[in-house]
């Protein structure tokens, strides 16, 4: 069973008003990437529901996966058009040269599962920048809910926990649907 216990809240956001733009304007002040970090701020707001916590799982189309793995694999579309793709591509078939058999389907399904590994753990690592970043906004507070105890440190089996602040989720759902 993994124990859930809420971070404290920080006030970091609730000096400002609320509003798309002031989450613009704070992304783009504290992130690298502002844009990436508001399409995982807001995939994380659609996983936290109503109480304004995500994770440690996601239960969609009746699998549960860790909350990184999802959000992660729920951006995999954009990374894939990228020419980067291409090159982790031939460099995996080169590494897995001496393992291929020849056989044209085989070696296939053997190379495409290992670029969609090696794609999804890019990923989880670009999903983990990108809340830093919005940790760091003010946006979101991040602990690790484990096995049997929580604590603010990954490690020992502990999966992450994002708590989106409650106005940053209410200038999101301004509209009818998530943006």
């Amino acid at each position: 069973m993994i124990a859930t216990h809420a971070a404290p809240a920080s006030p970091a956001f609730a000096s400002r008003s609320a509003s798309l733009g002031a989450i613009f304007q704070r992304l783009a002040e504290r992130s690298a990437r502002p844009r990436y970090a508001f399409m995982v701020l807001n995939l994380i707001s659609e996983a936290a529901g109503t109480r304004g916590m995500a994770g440690p799982f996601v239960e969609r189309a009746g699998t549960r996966l860790p909350l990184r793995d999802w959000l992660a694999g729920e951006l995999m579309p954009l990374s894939g058009r990228d020419s980067r793709r291409e090159a982790l591509r031939r460099r995996i078939v080169a590494e897995l040269a001496p393992r291929l058999t020849g056989e044209a389907e085989r070696d296939a399904a053997l190379i495409e599962a290992a670029v969609e590994e090696e794609a999804l753990a890019v990923g989880k690592a670009n999903v983990s920048r990108a809340v830093t970043d919005l940790v760091r906004a003010g946006l979101v507070r991040r602990h690790y809910a484990g096995r049997i105890t929580d604590h603010p440190n990954r490690g020992g089996k502990r999966l992450a926990v994002y708590a989106v602040d409650a106005e940053v989720m209410a200038a999101i759902r301004t509209r009818t649907t998530l943006i």
